[in-house]
This record gives C-alpha cells, structure tokens and sequence, in this order.
C-alpha cells in the first residue's frame, strides 16, 4: 500500500476537478478557484519527488520514458475527456434545447452506442494484425469530424447533422479503445505489464471526469440568456475541445507508432527490467 500516494493522487484530482466545475460560479480568480488550483499544484509537486524515492511506488514514474506509454496515456485522457464532454453537452442539447424525454434521447444516440459495439472488437483485430497506427488514426480523425460537425450547433441543426456526428463519433471512440491497452504496455517487461495497463485504465477515468468538468464550466459559463436558448451557441467552445481532442490523439497516434518511439519503450524496458530491486535498497 501506498497511502501517502494515494492521498496526493485524491487531493490532486479532486481540487483539480472542484476548481472547473465551480469557477464559473465562483469566478476564475476568486480565492476559492485559486485556492483549488494552488493546492492541485501543490500535491502534484509533492506527488512527484515522493513517488521517485518509494521502494513500492503507487505510480513508477519510469514508465513514462517509454513514448508509447506516455503516448497512450494521453491518448486515454484526450478520448475520455472528448467522451465525457460529448455525453455531457448532449445530453443537455437533446432535453433541455430540443425538449425530448430522456428515453428519446437516449435513442437519439443510439447510432454512437451501435459503432462502439461494433468497431471495438474491430479494433482489436486490427491492432492483432496491423498494430495500433491505423485504428488511432481512424479514431482520432473521426472523432475530431464528430466535434467539427457539431460546431454549428444550433436549436434548428437538422437530425441527419446530429445522427452524423453521432456515427462519426461512435466509430472513433470504438476504435480508440483497445490501441490504448496495446501501446501502453507496448514493449514492457512481462511483470510490468498489468501495471502499465491499469496507469493507461485509470488515466480513462481521469480524462472522463475532466473532461466533464472542464467542457461542463466552459459551456455553462457562456451562456448567455435563458438556458434553452443560449445553449446552442454556448456550446461551440465545447465542440471544439472534443474536435482539438481527436487531433491530438492523430499526432500521438504518429508520435507513438515510430521508430524512435518503439526505441524508447525497448530503452525503458531494459531499464526495468535490470534496475536494482528498490524495495531490497530500501530495507
């Protein structure tokens, strides 16, 4: 167990998250939002030099030499994040600005739902087959279309835009999932390998909450007048986040499939797998 870990990691990403959700509120440069700000930089300061001198490390900050790891990593973040902000945004645009139930709704992104299913396993048998550069980039460009298309948002944007985006985004996010997993542990040592998957899973989870809680402030923020109508317009900022998320995870998905990167995994995986045995040096 890791405790003191553990504790940095909860105060950095809970402070983080309250700080986005309420700035909008409480201002950006009100003490409270700075106070928040403050004390994420704070633990992340403390989180770092702590973890590179455990013997048994919540996160081993090693892993991140390796490009392909530090690549997915981001990949995970920038997909969750576009994830969390296309399900938030949505949600509010198709009930509060068109006025449907929540079943229609629900319906309504039925398409995104049915690509997932169906290009995930896809997915994995392109990276089986032709490693992970083609289905990051089909990801990667599809999704940042989904958030391009959704720019013009308005209360009159016609069904067969929004079922569009929704296709577009749907095949994106199914193809992102399992290159993730592939990359991250690309190159590991076998023992290192559970680890470096459940860094790339837990950064999913970080991205979706961000992702909410960023995309969330900045479009509530905006609004301007009654909710129903300044939704629409208040929402493009949001739509290009989730279009800025799927081209960066277009330059990763260059970035971690090249040579160099695959050098860097083999370096770091050498390094982890001949480094001295810290908990032995500790005791």
């Amino acid at each position: 167990m890791d405790p003191v870990g553990q504790v940095l990691v909860i105060v950095l990403l809970a402070t983080l998250t309250y700080a986005f959700i309420e700035a909008p509120a409480a201002g950006w440069g009100s003490p409270a939002t700075l106070g928040c700000f403050a004390i994420a930089a704070l633990a992340l300061a403390f989180l770092v030099p702590y973890e590179l001198r455990r013997a048994e490390p919540l996160i081993d900050l090693r892993f991140f030499r390796s490009t392909p790891f530090t690549g997915a990593t981001v990949i995970a973040v920038c997909a969750f994040a576009a994830l969390g902000g296309f399900l938030f945004v949505n949600t509010l645009y198709l009930q509060d600005v068109l006025g449907l139930s929540a079943l229609h709704a629900g319906l309504y992104t039925l398409p995104m739902a049915g690509l997932t299913v169906i290009c995930a396993p896809l997915s994995g048998r392109i990276v089986g087959n032709a490693g992970t550069r083609v289905p990051l980039l089909v990801a990667g460009v599809t999704m940042a279309a989904s958030g391009l298309i959704m720019t013009g948002l308005s209360a009159d944007t016609p069904v067969w835009q929004l079922m569009a985006a929704y296709v577009l985004f749907g095949l994106g996010f199914g193809m992102v999932n399992a290159p993730i997993t592939n990359t991250a542990v690309s190159g590991m040592p076998r023992a290192q390998a559970g680890v470096a998957a459940a860094v790339a899973s837990t950064s999913r989870q970080i991205g979706q909450s961000l992702g909410v809680a960023v995309i969330g402030a900045l479009v509530t923020s905006a609004v301007a007048g009654p909710f129903a109508t300044g939704f629409p317009a208040a929402s493009h900022v949001g739509w290009w986040i989730i279009a800025g998320c799927g081209l960066a995870i277009v330059l990763l998905a260059i970035l971690t499939t090249t040579g160099w990167a695959r050098r860097s995994a083999a370096r770091t995986a050498e390094r982890l797998a001949h480094a001295p045995d810290r908990t032995a040096d500790a005791s």
